[in-house]
């Protein structure tokens, strides 16, 4: 008999694989607009702050989205909100490639970004109804190596669709495949039943499904660790954002790469990441397993990582070192600063009820994704006043990720605990009156 309160791999793992390529799209759909973006100001005749500006529309409703959403899905079947998002992206894909001017790639953008803020936290939320609490973690990681095959698939084959058929023919690409993607999402999709289970959690559980209670999100959000991790992931993707969106006119116009060139060195730095997240997160889960406490396995490995991450930006702009070593420098920064992205809901899962991860999660991801509207129209600022051909003006902005990079790790390794946080929250929880409890839904 098949129960579907009982995790069932095949299918958990197939619902992966489907979330894996929704997310392959997502991150070609944010990094398609960087990588076009040296035909695209040429023809349109845009300034670099007007790019910044447009690029960072992308992340103007973002946030709100992701929060919004976030909530919503304890309430809406996730795979309808999955859909419903696949099939928008497609749709407002299309509009972009037939733009004559900046207003219509600005508006665009700006729904796009509303329409895939909810990505993550939704895509998390989703996989957590297939997968028990203790197998949570992988296919978290899996879904994020998504972006990375996104980001790569974007360095090797939008230079070459651009130099054959022009930059707008990529978003006539990714339009027909986000549509594809919906179709097939539409007839195979199910949603999962696992969080259902009315069974207690163990003490090794990442993210306890069996928690009835509730806390005010007010005491959760401004919880020493919530703050902490709150801002490593403000950090973690002001460097995604920035990298996303002036990453390739840097190699190509600021360290003089040709456009295949650096369409290839691109696909290096991305690449670069993805056997770091794996390992870091495997590294994370066999030192839980071994016995060391979450504060040393997930916190401080987060936060070291992250310090590691500004210290080399600074080394890359400090040293004077010739373009490719400079590009090898930038691979290693730019893949250990996400570790924070990883780990962070691991850790809120860790901290928090469980009929609160997704909102919260979603919470953590918006207060990211924030960082993601500032950073390119700062990068796109100093692009300006250095001049875009000048790899000061880029490194500038560098040197500005750097150090909100090392301020966060230094606050995540100084107030950043997940255990002692939980013990709080959950004691918190438990002392609640009925009272309270009403009052804490109602938050």
């Amino acid at each position: 008999m098949n129960d579907p309160f009982r995790y069932q791999p095949r299918a958990a793992w197939a619902m992966t694989a489907m979330v894996l390529f929704l997310m392959l799209v997502n991150f070609l759909d944010k990094v398609v607009l960087g990588m076009v973006a040296v035909p695209l100001m040429a023809e349109l005749h845009l300034s670099p702050a007007t790019f910044g500006l447009i690029a960072g529309a992308f992340y103007w409703l973002f946030s709100i989205s992701a929060i919004v959403v976030g909530f919503l899905s304890d309430r809406i079947a996730t795979r309808w909100l999955l859909l419903a998002m696949g099939a928008s992206w497609a749709v407002l894909q299309l509009p972009i490639a037939l733009a004559g001017g900046a207003f219509t790639i600005l508006l665009c953008r700006v729904l796009l970004g509303a329409a895939e803020g909810p990505a993550f936290p939704v895509s998390v939320h989703s996989l957590y109804k297939w997968f028990p609490d203790e197998k949570r973690s992988m296919p978290v990681a899996v879904i994020s190596q998504g972006a990375c095959a996104g980001l790569l698939l974007a360095g090797l084959l939008i230079p070459l669709v651009s130099r054959h058929w022009g930059w707008r023919m990529n978003f006539v690409i990714l339009a027909a495949a986000g549509a594809l993607w919906s179709v097939v999402w539409a007839c195979v999709a199910r949603e999962g039943q696992l969080h259902e289970r009315n069974a207690q959690p163990s003490t090794t559980d990442i993210c306890p499904t069996a928690m009835p209670l509730r806390l005010p999100y007010r005491r959760i959000l401004l919880d020493p660790s919530a703050l902490a991790l709150f801002l490593l992931s403000f950090a973690g993707y002001w460097t995604l954002g920035m990298s996303l969106t002036w990453l390739p006119a840097y190699l190509e116009k600021g360290l003089g790469f040709g456009s295949a060139e650096a369409g290839r060195w691109f696909a290096l730095v991305v690449v670069s990441a993805m056997p770091v997240t794996i390992g870091m997160s495997w590294l994370s889960q066999r030192m839980v397993r071994r016995g060391a406490t979450t504060r040393r396995a997930r916190a401080q490995l987060a936060s070291l990582s992250v310090l590691a991450s500004g210290l080399l930006f600074i080394a890359l702009v400090a040293t004077g070192l010739p373009a490719g070593q400079k590009v090898v420098l930038l691979a290693l920064a730019s893949a250990l600063a996400p570790i924070a992205i990883t780990l962070g809901p691991v850790m809120i899962g860790e901290m928090v009820p469980a009929r609160q991860c997704g909102a919260v999660v979603a919470v953590f991801t918006a207060a990211g994704n924030v960082a993601g509207a500032i950073a390119p129209a700062v990068m796109g600022r100093l692009v300006q006043a250095y001049g875009s051909t000048d790899a000061h003006g880029y490194e500038a902005g560098f040197l500005c990720g750097a150090v909100l990079l090392i301020i966060a790790s230094l606050v995540g390794l100084r107030w950043l605990y997940p255990a002692r946080s939980k013990h709080a929250l959950m004691r918190a929880t438990v002392m609640a009156s009925p009272g309270t409890l009403g009052q804490a839904d109602a938050s």
